[in-house]
């Protein structure tokens, strides 16, 4: 026997991964399944950018790239934040290109954390997150949200009840995956003011930026007062121009904790293809056309699931600001004394073997969780309107206690 390393035992695969996995075992069963699940924007990257590899390609750019970011991109990225969010970065010492936002999420944990600290969460959030924080040796720090009219957000209250003498850095999902909060100026503020007041590094993960509604704007911490000498800016290309599979994100953070992170990069990445870092610049640089059309449906698609579920008896759909998921609250159900006791995960399998329609239950992002479905609308078309059906037949059948998964 293999005897494995005893930080593998702290980490978990993923929800969606789990899900996969049972849901690859109910196609191969002969059945079809919808999936309204993944964070996976349905349409094609901009030809434009395509375009843009295929002639670095042809230009012979296939060798290593600089281990920080080839500098072309650097400076696109840094100019992308000037003109955005009137943010000042120097390409040469405060912007590191990654291999996506997780990449850029695990080197920024392992740059702040010794091992026993803790990092703030907020309660729910992005399942992934955990493991990088085990893997360096620290320890996850839910903070309670508040939902008031359909919106979740944190306050300054359930931040100081959750911090310790052992806090460390504050993470932060702002567009808020999965619950689809866009935090206003002065929730920002008071987050930051929080930051400020116990010294914490504020890690600020931006990959939904453009992915916005209703004529709100996004807003980075790193642009208030007393933030960006305490900020890393994680972003990447994925969301806001349907580049999930290139693999290609960036950071933005002081020089000191700018090196500290290079450092932990080399030790296992030299960084996104030359070519892919060639297209990114183009994605950064051309017009923004595309980002903001590539809103404008997701904002349609966004009222379409609402649509489709705001009359089930005791369900609630729950209108983000941002993101790509709808949050649907099923409490109501769960709190009656009538119906049948059930978690998130007994309706999402319910839901699968039934129905044949994919979602995450919202209790594998955190207590807070509980109780909710998170409900992607990425994919369009036949597959949200399919999906949508198959959704809101099973989810009728839940609301009439009329139900039963396989653990129940």
């Amino acid at each position: 026997m293999i005897s494995l390393a005893s930080r593998i035992a702290d980490l978990r695969p993923t929800a969606v991964n789990r899900v996969l996995d049972e849901v690859r075992a109910y196609q191969a069963s002969g059945k079809s399944a919808v999936s309204l699940m993944r964070g996976q924007p349905d349409s094609p990257t901009p030809l434009h950018i395509a375009q843009a590899a295929e002639q670095a390609l042809r230009n012979g750019r296939t060798g290593y790239p600089d281990n920080q970011g080839e500098p072309a991109l650097r400076r696109a990225a840094a100019a992308k934040l000037a003109r955005e969010q009137g943010l000042t970065y120097d390409p040469a010492s405060e912007i590191l290109i990654t291999d996506g936002a997780t990449c850029g999420l695990a080197v920024a944990l392992g740059a702040a954390l010794q091992p026993g600290d803790e990092v703030l969460l907020p309660d729910p959030i992005y399942d992934a997150y955990y493991g990088p924080i085990a893997l360096f040796g620290g320890r996850a720090a839910p903070v309670q949200s508040t939902v008031s009219s359909g919106r979740f957000t944190l306050d300054r209250a359930a931040l100081e009840t959750a911090r310790s003498p052992r806090s460390r850095a504050l993470l932060l999902n702002h567009p808020w995956n999965p619950v689809g909060t866009v935090f206003t100026a002065a929730e920002l503020q008071a987050i930051v003011d929080f930051a400020a007041e116990h010294d914490l590094i504020l890690i600020s993960d931006e990959i939904y930026e453009s992915l916005v509604y209703d004529s709100r704007e996004h807003l980075s911490p790193a642009t208030l007062a007393r933030a960006r000498e305490r900020t890393v800016l994680v972003n990447s290309l994925s969301k806001t121009y349907a580049m999930t599979g290139w693999r290609v994100g960036y950071c933005a953070a002081p020089a000191e904790l700018t090196r500290a992170m290079l450092l932990l990069l080399q030790q296992f990445s030299r960084g996104p293809a030359t070519f892919v870092q060639d297209a990114a610049v183009c994605a950064l640089e051309s017009s923004q056309d595309c980002v903001r059309q590539m809103a404008a449906e997701y904002q349609g698609r966004r009222d379409q699931v609402v649509a489709a579920l705001r009359d089930i008896p005791g369900i609630r759909p729950l209108i983000p600001d941002g993101g790509l998921f709808v949050m649907v609250d099923l409490r109501e159900l769960a709190g009656n004394p009538a119906s049948p006791r059930f978690t998130s995960d007994d309706v999402r399998q319910y839901l699968l073997e039934q129905h044949g329609v994919v979602v995450i239950h919202g209790g594998a992002y955190g207590a807070g969780g509980e109780g909710l479905l998170r409900v992607s609308f990425a994919a369009g078309g036949q597959t949200l309107q399919q999906g949508l059906t198959r959704l809101r037949e099973g989810l009728l059948q839940v609301a009439s206690g009329n139900w039963r998964s396989g653990r129940q």
